[in-house]
Parts: structure tokens; C-alpha cells; sequence
């Protein structure tokens, strides 16, 4: 897959033959002089202008056939392989903003797009943090420039920012870069103010996350991270409030890095860096795209997104319940263990009561989108719909009645309050009225008093799109889980501990068997996830340290055997006491116990204290038969038929996997045929507009229309 016609190209050279006994073709032009040799000889060479479609890149070796690569170039605007785009979409480049307050103007398109520019900034002399001025033209530095030390070397601070459009998404690379010493950069060879590594960066959200092209990226700019040498780069769909789809996060990545490649050539290795909505992509990404991450830190971590939307309902359910006049009383205790929280102001937090209406039908309207445009079940009823579902229906499906996304949200046969239960905490009384109250939410995601009902077909989508991750890449590649805690904010708060003992959990039926998952814990008394935090700082030079042995080990061994073994020998579990001065605790990280647990407590959501496993990973319970034996005292008969009438299906055997869990996609999914969502006609280019299917694409020409020129290679050969 090649997006703008750009490709860096890399051919082995098999011994015992020498690089001028290989020629290369594209279709039926011979291209071999636009390759320069390596030092690890290998040729290596960029295309560029390659037409959209398909051309095969054939190698042949003293004139036989040695082996070919069929290249799909796709347009620059997308897509790739996440399926027909989203409209209405839109564009937001008059609101992005470059350091120094500079907008990047009206898009060249419908597609948002902008020619891709490059800026240089510096950081003055005596200024720490992430100030950045314009570098002036002129042919020598300015006086007050900073230095930083790289390699023993003193290096001007000086940062080109590379902003362009791929996938209708802007998007920035930031490096350390001295034009005055160092003027031309290219996929040829290194420069001093590089590391050879590059950080992607993760934007957090979710609330209004689509329709839009975005107005911000990650922290690109990260003034501790430029001044290690690291390239950073990111997208405004890599920003989960702007785009709160994996899937689509997936291939705005991989097109982000494709024109890094292209541009800087192969990093060394690329870490994962972000928090919240940072975290889903991470894991995403790395589990159902594996390649496009060597390694990931990710912070205020969920396992992913639909576990993320299984608490939300779990507590807002809690509170309509709790809130009820109609419900039977519970003490504050109660209503805690419950509920599954450290804290009952969770369960009155703002952003949890905003959050759960990412499910909703008519939710949270981003800015900008028409509101004549908006579902409305009366007066339009073939409305845009601004919920989650409705964002990734090229994953989960249209109903083909209704129209709408289908929906994987499911508590049928939750036996809330379970635990507490058989634990004495709460009475039979209790826990029949919560279960009988505590209803779901319906179609259009709003409250109801029945229980949700998971769509099987969306269900099996989810799963086999990797949307439930665990199960494929993650355990093959270091994972270091830093999480400032929050669970017992006075104003309590989403980031709940328990969601790095799921993933972990997960992982513990892998191959790596979680060797490869470490968690990093402490107060937040540094924010959420900032590089202000010693603790996070750490987390990155130990990733850092950890890639680098893994890709210096050529011993034979599978990835898994790689992570294990060199994974640092002083990196391990570690949580920050929270006194003043804190000191670190190194100790096996555990949910019920140890002093980590007694400083950061982690309860494990309402599901848990329903029984289910801490993994999470079940959207839908497996029914069985009611069993009055299951319950601490038998039921009395009244009881038995309110228990019935509760669960006239069963209750959850979480002992089985749920229904769909045995669907398990392959890595790399693709998704050509899914229909989009649908948009009122009539709309503005930037804004709105029924979206079809793409159409086929033609076939390429036998030569790309502009390879580039070998005579900057030749002066210097790849790295």
C-alpha cells in the first residue's frame, strides 16, 4: 500500500551476487540507475509521481527473476484500507496554528488540503519549556540562539516543523535540525541534531470526535523529547477528540510515517506516546497493525475504546439508579463497592456524564457540523448521527431497517452488585431492585428501562476488526503503562486504575504471558502524562534502552523471546509513594494487594463486582439457567420470580467466552465495501455531502511520471 505516489523502495542483495549483477523494473522500464548502494549493501531508492493504482516493482538478478511487489498507490486524501470516508467532513485548516499564531489558510480542496510547507523555529538562549521563536532568514544564525549537547556535540536548537495534509487529516513533524550546518535533509543519511528514532504522538478525547478534520495534533513540539534528538510527529485524526476511530487512527498513522519514511528515511524504531484516547490508538495500532509500533508508553491507559464505553454506561447507569426515587436506599459503602470505584464522586464526574454521550444518536454535535444536517428520529430520520458507532460503521455495520450503526453494547444477564452480594455487603432486597431498575440504553443511545441488546453482527465485527484488543500484535512488542492516578480526586474522574490490570490480564493468556507489560505508577500531582514527570521521563529512556537491545539481538528467536530478554533488568513494576519527597516502590503489580495497591487502590468497575473477569474483554456474556444454589441464601419463592422475571434469558456465565469472542481477524484489515454514513443532499464542499464508494481505480501506467534524481544520493550513501 503507497499513498502520493511516494515510496521509499529497499532491495536485499543475495549473496553471493554483487549489486551490479541486480536490475529493478517498474512494469517494463528499467529503474535500476535510480538506486544507489548502501552501506549494508542493499539498494535503495525513492519513487515518486507514481500514478493511483497498481504497478508491480520487479527484481531481476543477471536478467532471472528474483522476485516482485505488486505497489497500490492510493491518493494522498485517502483512503487506504479503512473503507469509504466519512461525510459531511469538516475542514479546519483556517483554525490550525503554527507556533507564532500563523493559520494555514483555506484548503486546496474538498479533501482539506494544503500544500506541505516546512518552518524553522529556534529556542533562544536562557529560555527553557517549549518556547519557540521564528527563525529569521539570513545566512547566519541568530546571536541568542540555544545549543544542546547530541552525541558529544554541541547542537544549535533549532527545529524544522514539516505540516502537511495525508488522509484529509494535518499533520507535523518536528525535529532537531541546523539548516546553516546541515542544509538538505533526505531518506539518504543521518544528521547530528537526529536520534535515528521517531516518537508518534497520541492525542487524547473522544467527546465530538468526528465529522471533522481537526484544529490539533499531538504534542509534537515536546521540548523534552526534540532535545533528545527524537523526530516526533503526529495528525490531527491521531487526536481522539477530533477522530475517536481506531481504524481510521490506523491508517492516518501508517500514512503519517509512510511520508516520514519518505521524507527522513527508516527510523531506527518508532515509540508510541500518548494518554486517554492516546492510549486506545496505542493499543490498537499495535495489536491490529503490527509494524507500525516497535514499542509503546501509554498513559492513563483503557485497553481500548469498547471498554472504555462499558464503564461509561455501567456508571451512568449506577447514578440514574442511586439517583432514583423509586430505588431502594444504599449507604454510601454500598453504592462504592457497587459501582466498582474508589470514590463516589466518580460516579458525579462531569466528564463521565459528557462521555456517555459519545454513545448517543443526537449527542455531541461537533462545531461546524450544519445542525440541519443532525438525525432526528421524526423530522430526519436519514440525519447524521454523532455517536461513536455511527463513526466506525465501515466496522460495525448499518441495520437495515433503521439505517443506523449497529451496536455492541450489552449488559442482558449482568448480575449487578453479584459480588457484594455473596460478600454480605448488600441484601437480597437490594440487589433484586438494582437489577430490575438498572435498565441500558436503547437504539438511539439514550437511557431506557430495558438492558441493552449487543447486535451479534456487531459484536463479531468488533472482534474481528481487533477492536477488543489483546490478541494479536501487543504481545509481541514492550509496553511500558504509566498512569498518574486518579481514581480518588475529590471530583473523581474516568482514568480508573483497574483498566492496566485488564490489559495486562489479557496479555496473560499470550505468548509473551505479559512479560512484555510494566506499570508505572504515581500521583498526579505532574498532570495526567507530562514530560514534567521524572517518573515519565524515565519511562521513555527505558523504552528507549529496551528497543535498542532488541534491535542489536540478530540471535535467533521469535519477537516474544526478543522483548523478554532484553528487557532491562532494573525495569520493572514501580509506584511513587505519595509523600513529598517520593520514593519509588518496586514490587509485582497487583489489583488486591501489596503496597502499591494500598497507596493506589485499584476497584475493578461495576462488571467486575458483577463477576466478570477483570480482562474485559466479553462486550456479551454467555447465558446460563438461573440456580438458586448460586446465591448466599437461597431465594425465597417471590424472590425466585422476581429473579425470573429479571432474567427470563439467564445471567452471565463468565466462565465461557462471550458471544462473537471466538472471531479473531487477521492483522491488517482492510475494509473496501462498507457503506458510509449518510448526509442530507444539498451541503457545502467543505461540509457536508452524501458519500458513495470510491470508484474503481484505474490502472497505472508501467512508469511512475517522476523518479526522483540520484545525484544528491550518490554523495552520500543510506544509512
Amino acid at each position: 500500500m503507497v499513498s502520493g505516489g511516494d515510496v521509499l523502495i529497499r532491495v536485499p542483495v543475495p549473496s553471493p551476487y554483487a549489486p551490479q549483477d541486480i536490475t529493478v523494473h517498474l512494469g517494463t522500464t528499467d529503474i535500476t540507475r535510480h538506486f544507489v548502494v548502501s552501506r549494508d549493501r542493499q539498494l535503495i531508492g525513492r519513487l515518486t509521481g507514481l500514478q493511483v493504482g497498481s504497478a508491480v516493482l520487479q527484481v531481476r538478478v543477471r536478467g532471472e527473476e528474483a522476485g516482485s511487489l505488486t505497489l497500490v498507490n492510493h491518493p494522498v486524501s485517502g483512503p487506504l484500507f479503512a473503507g469509504p470516508q466519512e461525510q459531511p467532513f469538516i475542514c479546519q485548516t483556517t483554525e490550525f496554528s503554527l507556533p507564532g499564531g500563523t493559520r494555514l489558510g483555506a484548503p486546496l480542496d474538498a479533501n482539506c488540503t494544503i500544500a506541505t510547507r516546512v518552518d524553522y523555529y529556534y529556542r533562544p538562549e536562557g529560555v527553557t519549556g517549549g518556547v519557540l521563536r521564528p527563525l529569521p532568514e539570513g545566512e547566519t544564525p541568530p546571536a541568542d540562539v540555544a545549543t544542546v549537547t547530541r552525541e558529544g556535540q554541541a547542537v544549535r536548537y533549532i527545529v524544522r516543523l514539516q505540516t502537511g495534509t495525508v488522509n484529509r487529516a494535518i499533520y507535523q513533524i518536528a525535529v532537531l535540525h541546523d539548516p546553516y550546518e546541515d542544509p538538505d535533509v533526505t531518506p539518504w543519511r543521518g544528521w547530528t541534531g537526529w536520534n535515528n528514532r521517531l516518537v508518534f504522538a497520541f492525542g487524547g478525547g473522544c467527546n465530538g470526535g468526528w465529522y471533522r478534520q481537526g484544529a490539533s495534533v499531538g504534542d509534537v513540539l515536546n521540548a523534552h523529547m526534540i532535545e533528545q534528538g527524537y523526530a516526533v510527529a503526529s495528525s490531527s485524526l491521531n487526536v481522539f477528540g477530533n477522530n475517536c476511530n481506531e481504524l481510521l487512527a490506523a491508517e492516518t498513522m501508517a500514512m503519517v510515517k509512510a511520508r516520514f519514511i519518505t521524507t527522513f528515511g527508516v527510523p531506527r524504531f518508532t515509540i508510541g506516546w500518548g494518554c486517554s484516547g492516546g492510549s486506545y490508538q496505542q493499543h490498537y495500532i499495535a495489536d491490529a497493525y503490527p509494524g507500525l509500533l516497535d514499542g509503546i508508553i501509554p498513559g492513563c491507559s483503557f485497553p481500548d475504546l469498547l471498554a472504555t464505553i462499558t464503564m461509561l454506561a455501567d456508571v451512568t447507569l449506577m447514578r440514574h439508579y442511586f439517583q432514583s426515587d423509586e430505588s431502594l436506599p444504599f449507604s454510601a459503602d454500598q453504592q462504592r463497592v457497587v459501582a466498582g470505584v474508589a470514590s463516589l464522586a466518580t460516579l458525579q464526574n462531569p466528564d463521565i456524564e459528557r462521555g456517555v454521550k459519545r454513545i448517543a444518536a443526537t449527542g455531541i454535535v461537533p462545531d461546524g457540523l450544519p445542525r440541519t444536517l443532525l438525525f432526528d428520529p421524526a423530522s430526519n430520520p436519514s440525519g447524521v448521527r454523532v455517536d461513536v458507532f455511527s463513526h466506525g460503521i465501515n466496522v460495525f455495520g448499518r441495520d437495515p431497517d433503521s439505517g443506523s450503526a449497529l451496536r455492541p453494547l450489552d449488559n442482558v444477564g449482568v448480575q449487578y452488585g453479584l459480588q457484594a452480594l455473596k460478600g454480605g455487603q448488600i441484601s437480597m432486597a437490594q440487589f433484586l431492585d438494582l437489577n430490575e431498575k438498572i435498565g441500558g440504553f436503547d437504539r438511539y443511545g439514550t437511557h431506557s428501562t430495558e438492558r441493552s441488546q449487543g447486535a451479534p453482527g456487531a459484536l463479531q465485527a468488533a472482534y474481528a476488526a481487533g477492536l477488543v484488543t489483546g490478541k494479536g500484535g501487543l504481545a509481541n512488542i514492550p509496553i511500558i503503562d504509566y498512569r498518574a492516578y486518579t481514581d480518588d480526586l475529590p471530583a473523581g474522574d474516568m482514568h480508573l486504575r483497574y483498566h492496566s490490570f485488564s490489559l495486562r490480564s489479557r496479555l496473560a493468556g499470550t505468548s509473551s504471558a505479559a512479560a512484555n507489560h510494566v506499570m508505572f505508577v504515581e500521583d498526579a500531582r505532574h498532570g495526567l502524562y507530562s514530560t514534567a514527570s521524572p517518573l515519565l521521563r524515565r519511562a521513555l529512556a527505558a523504552m528507549d534502552a529496551w528497543l535498542t537491545a532488541i534491535d542489536q539481538d540478530m540471535a535467533p528467536g521469535s519477537p516474544v523471546e526478543k522483548v523478554a530478554r532484553n528487557r532491562p533488568e532494573h525495569l520493572v513494576d514501580t509506584c511513587m509513594t505519595r509523600d513529598a519527597t517520593p520514593t519509588a516502590v518496586e514490587e509485582p503489580m497487583n489489583a488486591l494487594g501489596g503496597r502499591c495497591a494500598t497507596l493506589y487502590p485499584a476497584p475493578a468497575g461495576a462488571h467486575v463486582a458483577a463477576g466478570a473477569p477483570i480482562a474485559g474483554d466479553a462486550l456479551k456474556c454467555r447465558l446460563q439457567p438461573l440456580d438458586p444454589a448460586a446465591y448466599p441464601v437461597a431465594p425465597t419463592p417471590a424472590q425466585w420470580e422476581q429473579l425470573q422475571r429479571i432474567f427470563p434469558q439467564g445471567v452471565c456465565d463468565w466462565s465461557r467466552p462471550g458471544v462473537g469472542q471466538d472471531q479473531r481477524g487477521t492483522a491488517w484489515a482492510r475494509y473496501p465495501s462498507r457503506p458510509v454514513i449518510p448526509a442530507a443532499a444539498g451541503s457545502a464542499a467543505t461540509g457536508a455531502g452524501l458519500a458513495s464508494a470510491p470508484a474503481a481505480v484505474p490502472a497505472a501506467a508501467d512508469t511512475a511520471r517522476g523518479v526522483e534524481s540520484t545525484a544528491a544520493m550518490a554523495a552520500s550513501a543510506a544509512r
